[in-house]
């Protein structure tokens, strides 16, 4: 029995220095190509570019997303994650199964185009909020229950092979740059429709299948109750009002 545990452990090791390698190589792979330009991103953003439109139109002009909308809080979100969703859409890794527009929209722009519009959303202020939950309910969205969320959260749920959030996107999910999205303080409908994405496959360019994995085990209500904590979750620990200063 020992000697079993013994292999399994040297085999979970292994896939996890495995992982370590390839997201360190993907990560340095973008970070040599993301240098944007944060005035002409903004340029973009805010007035859009020959067919494409401006960006604020579906994510505010603060770049805060929209319930209604079905779309993202993009501000602060980290450049490379940016660059990434960009660069995917434009060669249809991803599809946009919300406005139905991001696929033409970043086929239109240039690569720089798409470093620069990263770099300024990357660069725009945002309150650790996402959601208003009583406008949730009161548009007819089916919504969870908060403290069985951050269960999932923070400590996941074994019985059904679902992993924690913050193993890979850090407390709350306040993120973990350059690779793992800030979750914490997202759009709930976003948050919902993107988990039910990857549960379905039909978001896949997630590094290495991870989300699709995750996801795959997770019932609309696992789903309900994660989002429903996520878009509203404190950002610091309690008794710990320090944010980490690449989170200010």
């Amino acid at each position: 029995m020992q000697q079993f545990i013994k292999v399994v452990m040297a085999s979970a090791a292994l896939t996890l220095a495995t992982t370590g390698i390839v997201l360190a190589a993907e990560a340095e792979d973008f970070a040599a190509t993301v240098n944007g330009n944060v005035q002409n991103g903004q340029k973009i953003f805010e007035n859009g570019k020959g067919s494409v439109p401006a960006c604020l139109s579906c994510h505010g002009q603060k770049g805060l997303g929209d319930d209604n909308m079905g779309t993202p809080r993009l501000a602060g979100q980290g450049q490379m994650y940016i660059y990434k969703q960009l660069t995917d859409f434009a060669a249809d890794k991803r599809k946009d199964m919300t406005m139905f527009v991001m696929n033409d929209n970043a086929k239109g722009l240039t690569d720089q185009d798409r470093r620069d519009v990263a770099a300024f959303v990357n660069s725009l202020s945002h309150p650790w909020k996402g959601s208003d939950m009583a406008e949730v309910k009161k548009n007819s969205n089916p919504v969870g229950v908060r403290y069985l969320g951050m269960s999932i959260v923070q400590h996941g749920a074994p019985a059904a092979h679902i992993p924690a959030c913050r193993a890979c996107h850090s407390y709350n999910g306040r993120g973990a740059p350059p690779i793992y999205p800030t979750i914490g303080g997202q759009r709930y409908v976003y948050l919902i429709n993107q988990l039910k994405h990857w549960r379905d496959s039909s978001r896949a360019n997630d590094i290495m299948g991870q989300m699709q994995a995750v996801a795959h085990n997770m019932t609309d209500q696992d789903i309900y109750n994660v989002a429903t904590f996520l878009t509203n979750a404190p950002r610091s620990t309690m008794g710990d009002g320090d944010i980490p200063p690449d989170l200010r």
